[in-house]
């Protein structure tokens, strides 16, 4: 019989994995996915992309492998802009007065541009 208990986890795996801030990793995340989207649809290098981005190839390296801590979310975004896209910001309120409020990503893709 096998004693294994499954989790069922969240939608943040950086909460399931108790990394310090995880909503702010999970966005970062998310930014960095849609740009490395954008560099595979345009087919560039990453020499190629860190020139848009003014980074060095080995920092576009680092960033698409998971290593982007040492980037705000607001230098994430900019990257975006570099890319010729337009970042939004909406504030909406909450259907509930109580708990706390969420940030949702949508990138191009999940927008169907």
């Amino acid at each position: 019989m096998n004693n294994e208990h499954v989790k069922t986890g969240s939608r943040n795996v950086f909460a399931d994995l108790g990394y310090p801030d995880p909503q702010t990793h999970h966005l970062k995340a998310q930014i960095v996915s849609e740009i490395e989207d954008i560099i595979s649809d345009r087919k560039l290098t990453q020499k190629a992309a860190g020139a848009v981005m003014g980074i060095s190839q080995p920092e576009v390296s680092r960033m698409l492998n998971g290593r982007f801590r040492e980037y705000s979310v607001e230098r994430l975004m900019g990257f975006l802009t570099l890319f010729n896209r337009d970042v939004e910001i909406v504030v909406k309120r909450r259907d509930t007065e109580t708990g706390t409020g969420h940030v949702t990503f949508s990138g191009a893709q999940t927008l169907g541009a």
